[in-house]
Order: structure tokens, then sequence, then C-alpha cells
């Protein structure tokens, strides 16, 4: 007799709820905390956070928001997703022959935040034009109807005190999906946040 009844648990994060550590749903954040109002995702404002919103030159919108951090750089960018099936796992093959096509190296492996990618990226380096590499931690969370990416730079790449307070931060974000329909892979629209005291 065959047995039906397994689920398939694809995407799920690893021994943890995500509804229960982050990152969070709209439907899930506390309503009292102060958040910093992003549009597309709220950010907890802490200690020593700087926060860079990067823009597209064509179009002047926000495309990415990035994190300063414990000597770390966490850039985030919420995406719609299907309502049944995560956007991760096929994210993250594309992430590798991205990175393999730069001729960096990558490899695939379970972390706190479920499977990531820890890559090096060539780049050119300063005035000299000498190339060098950089390491980056590609995580990713799948969400109801949403998916956050975020990449990891700095520190949290190799250090394991810096690398739990990145991803504290990033299990503190909180993604406003909002109900308006939205292809699958469509950047969740990201705006300025409100001055403080206007509220």
């Amino acid at each position: 007799m065959s047995d039906d009844s397994t689920q398939d648990t694809t995407g799920a994060a690893p021994a943890q709820n995500r509804a229960d550590v982050g990152p969070f749903d709209e439907s899930e954040a506390a309503a009292v905390r102060p958040y910093i109002d992003l549009g597309g995702i709220k950010i907890l404002p802490r200690e020593g956070l700087n926060l860079r919103l990067e823009v597209e030159e064509q179009t002047k919108r926000i495309v990415a928001v990035g994190l300063d951090y414990a000597d770390s750089t966490l850039q985030v960018q919420p995406f719609a997703a299907p309502r049944t099936t995560g956007l991760w796992e096929e994210t993250r093959e594309q992430i590798r022959q991205q990175i393999r096509q730069q001729g960096g190296r990558v490899e695939e492996r379970e972390g706190p935040l479920g499977p990531e990618l820890l890559a090096e990226v060539p780049v050119v380096a300063g005035a000299d034009g000498a190339a060098g590499k950089r390491l980056a931690r590609f995580v990713g969370v799948d969400g109801p109807r949403w998916f956050l990416r975020g990449v990891i730079g700095g520190a949290a790449t190799s250090d394991v005190a810096a690398a739990a307070q990145i991803e504290d931060l990033f299990r503190s974000i909180v993604v406003v999906r909002g109900g308006t329909p939205m292809p699958p892979r469509d950047l969740i629209p990201l705006r300025m946040p409100a001055t403080p005291g206007t509220a």
C-alpha cells in the first residue's frame, strides 16, 4: 500500500516556524512596535543601525534597502510570490548560475535561516584595477504570498557573533505584501520612510 500522506516541506523553515521567529508577515507583527515604514517592508530600529535606500538610476524607483549593522551589510528585497509555492529554491539556482558566469565560487549550506548560498564574488578593486574576491551570503525566506531575499556582506560572512546579529535583524523584518494583485517575482514597492514626528 503506497503512502500518499507524506507532505512536501520544500522551502519550509527547518525546525522552527517562520511565523514564530521571523521574518514576519504584516498580519503577524506587533502593532505597537516603532517600525520604520518603507512600504513593502518595515524595519525595527536599533542602536547602531544605518539604513540606505538603493535607487534605480533610470526609473528613480527604490529597488532595495541596505542596512549597515555590526560591521556588516544586509541588502534586502521583498518580492511577490505565488500563493502555493515559494521562490527561494528557484532563486538559489539563478544566483548560483550568475555567480559562476562571473567566475565566482558558490556553495550551498544549511544556515540558521535555512538553505543559503555562500559565495566568493569577483570584484574589481580600487584605482590599480586589481581584481579581488568578496564574500557574500545569500539568504531567503518564503512567506505567505511573498519572498524576502537578503545579501549579507562584511563581518557576518565569517564572524559568528556578527552573523547572529545580522540574522536577528533579518528575522525582525516585517513584509507588507498588500492586497494588490502582482505577478510572482515582481518587487513589492518600496518607498521613502515618513519623517519622524509626522504620524
